[in-house]
């Protein structure tokens, strides 16, 4: 049966993930919490999305957090996901930790990417 982590808490720089607090940005995949090279919403690129492109079969959607507020991704990350059959749905990194939490509770196969503000 998974067991999803859930994001308690966002802000200071980091997150903190089913009780203990990881600095920095955050991926979420295959109910894995770990480090994510992604810094900021302009500088993203496909490369930085690699793990989820490896494990497509297991994420129908990446929930990605921009920041602080919603922007545009890059083309060539929105590309590269499509690409491969992944969606992508993107806003402020504390409505992505918030939509993570519900969206991993009803057992979707979702990814998350956020961006620590």
């Amino acid at each position: 049966m998974r067991q999803p982590p859930s994001i308690d808490a966002w802000g200071g720089g980091g997150f903190r993930v089913s009780g203990d607090w990881r600095p920095g940005s955050l991926l979420i995949l295959e109910d894995v919490a770990r480090a994510w090279s992604g810094a900021a919403l302009g500088s993203l690129a496909p490369a930085d999305f690699a793990q989820v492109l490896a494990a497509r079969g297991a994420v129908e959607f990446v929930l990605l957090g921009t920041g602080l507020t919603q922007g545009l991704p890059p083309r060539a990350v929105r590309d590269s996901l499509k690409a491969v059959g992944i969606g992508l749905e993107f806003m402020s990194t504390e409505a992505a930790a918030r939509t993570y939490n519900v969206v991993a509770s009803e057992g979707r196969r979702v990814a998350a990417a956020l961006i620590a503000v």
